[in-house]
């Protein structure tokens, strides 16, 4: 099976996400046969009162990447809709990128299942975990 370049992810990336996620500013740094690693970096306009990193704009995050991780397992990009995703929000996320990553658990034939770690850059502990569930219908 042929792994996914972090160029080829962005690619997926640009192809098939709408104008408002893309807006994130969402790059792929890393791809391998069952994880992706994006980066989600810092923005004013993605801050909620009291200057904290929203968390709409994580589970938007960890929603995309999982795409990504997804698509790099499968080695290419095919159809899939979300069906469950559950976040813990950690501790806040104030003026620095966030690293995505993104571990797909399973990989089966109708069904992915994916374990992300949301981490501040240079920080040691994560400020959000999350799992999400799709259906791949392609």
């Amino acid at each position: 099976m042929t792994t996914l370049t972090p160029a080829d992810a962005d690619k997926i990336l640009h192809d098939n996400f709408a104008p408002w996620v893309l807006a994130l500013g969402l790059t792929v740094q890393e791809t391998g046969d069952r994880h992706a690693v994006l980066r989600l970096p810092w923005s004013d306009t993605l801050a909620r009162d009291g200057g904290g990193l929203s968390g709409q704009a994580l589970m938007a995050a960890a929603d995309t990447a999982s795409v990504i991780a997804i698509s790099a397992a499968r080695g290419a990009y095919g159809p899939m809709t979300t069906v469950q995703q559950s976040i813990s929000f950690q501790r806040p996320v104030v003026g620095a990128d966030v690293l995505i990553d993104v571990r797909v658990t399973k990989l089966g034939k109708r069904m992915a299942f994916a374990d992300i770690t949301m981490t501040p850059e240079g920080a040691g502990e994560p400020a959000a975990k999350a799992s999400t569930v799709y259906a791949l219908l392609g």
